[in-house]
């Protein structure tokens, strides 16, 4: 499953190390990974990753991808640390609070 979480656009874009610590935070271990196609937040012994858009240290929008294979435990506590950052979920529906 994908989530598509991002910040308002009239908001400026937050600093990738920002986005690790929100999830740390959450007591969920992080780990980026940056490829030549793009940057992954890969969680600690989950199968869930974050591919999310990087420019110069800088963020604003990133995609979840989901493993239902996962605790119950981890969307929330992702949705947690986005919507602690002011992000907000987006769907062809257009945005939506995270929690």
């Amino acid at each position: 499953m994908e989530i598509v979480v991002r910040l308002p656009e009239d908001r400026p874009p937050q600093t990738l190390q920002k986005v690790v610590t929100a999830i740390r935070s959450q007591k969920l271990g992080v780990k980026h990974e940056h490829k030549n196609w793009g940057d992954w937040l890969r969680l600690e012994g989950c199968e869930t990753v974050i591919s999310i858009e990087c420019l110069n240290g800088f963020t604003s929008s990133a995609t979840i991808e989901h493993s239902d294979d996962d605790s119950e435990e981890v969307l929330p506590a992702l949705y947690r640390a986005f919507d602690k950052l002011g992000w907000e979920g987006y769907d062809e529906d257009g945005p939506y609070c995270l929690v």
